[in-house]
């Protein structure tokens, strides 16, 4: 299958840009990572304790994250033990096949209908994450996706505390064709989503998306805050929000490690967007949030394109990290 399983499967056509989208979204880290890979080898027949304290520095300098790293190394350590000898050509295969297991382990299983059509209607998410990591651009082409999918969407401005964040949201709205529910700036962000649930349900909406405020000044306000909205859409579906999404910018490195700290303190978050990934050589931090905290990796950003909003596949992914020009 492809990156996404729609009602039916995408013509081939499709599949390869979207192929093409991630391999060139994931460039700088691929060039940097197999780069430094190549020298780490060079002149060397087998893997050995050199290689490998090589293989650490690469993984830390891609910001895979050092418990991450030593887990990974740890694991290539038990598999050269137990095969006695793993030469260094083999070590790509091995060392993909190592994080590929990692992300499984860690729920990031390959997601095949992220963009149906939901089993529960409307199906409410909350997004959160602080400014700047393209939250509301991540919203903007979610609803994109699952309208094009001919899903009917409801987006919430429910970020009140940012002018910019609303008109954002709306701007959306309209460059796609689905309602936006929003009161301006510095009002009640749970009496948005509120209304936004309640306009849901009205219309029979599948998706509710809400933008929440990007704020982390502190935990205590952040928490009350969405504890608050998460009370209110209660009122109408007693089970929502069905997904707490957490949007964070992978080009930060190890600042998102500790955005997903606070958030996952504040909130149940049980999906991850990771952004920004075209614009940087830290694309490792894929690998390491998602073994840190067990969240599903649920989208990667790749680009600037709507498409470019891909549904996470972890083995596309490896794939794509390791693939040679």
């Amino acid at each position: 299958m492809g990156l996404f399983d729609f009602f039916k499967k995408k013509p081939a056509p499709q599949e390869q840009e979207e192929l093409e989208a991630l391999e060139k979204g994931l460039e700088k880290t691929k060039e940097g990572f197999l780069s430094k890979m190549g020298r780490a080898v060079l002149g060397k027949s087998k893997v050995d304790e050199d290689v490998l304290d090589e293989l650490e520095e690469i993984l830390l300098s891609s910001d895979v994250g050092v418990p991450t790293t030593l887990k990974i190394i740890d694991r290539i350590e038990r598999r050269v033990e137990r095969d006695k000898f793993v030469s260094t050509e083999e070590l790509d295969q091995v060392l993909r096949e190592e994080i590929a297991a990692l992300l499984e382990e860690n729920q990031s299983a390959d997601l095949q209908h992220a963009f149906a059509e939901p089993k529960q209607k409307p199906y409410v998410i909350m997004v959160v994450g602080v400014n700047g990591v393209g939250k509301t651009t991540t919203i903007g082409k979610l609803a994109s996706q699952f309208h094009q999918n001919g899903l009917k969407v409801v987006l919430g401005a429910a970020d009140t505390f940012r002018a910019a964040a609303v008109d954002q949201l709306k701007l959306w709205g309209e460059r796609v064709g689905i309602p936006v529910i929003d009161h301006g700036m510095n009002t009640d962000p749970a009496s948005v989503a509120y209304d936004a649930v309640k306009q849901g349900v009205e219309m029979n909406a599948d998706i509710v998306i809400i933008d929440t405020a990007g704020r982390l000044h502190t935990k205590v306000n952040l928490m009350t805050e969405l504890t608050k909205i998460k009370r209110v859409v209660q009122k109408f579906i007693p089970d929502a929000p069905h997904e707490v999404l957490l949007v964070l910018d992978g080009s930060t490195g190890q600042n998102a490690f500790i955005q997903a700290q606070e958030f996952t303190k504040a909130t149940e978050v049980t999906a991850l967007a990771i952004t920004k990934l075209d614009g940087t050589a830290k694309g490792g931090v894929v690998i390491g949030i998602s073994d840190q905290f067990k969240i599903p990796v649920k989208y990667i950003g790749v680009g600037e394109k709507i498409s470019d909003l891909q549904v996470f596949n972890r083995s596309t992914f490896v794939e794509s990290l390791f693939a040679k020009k």
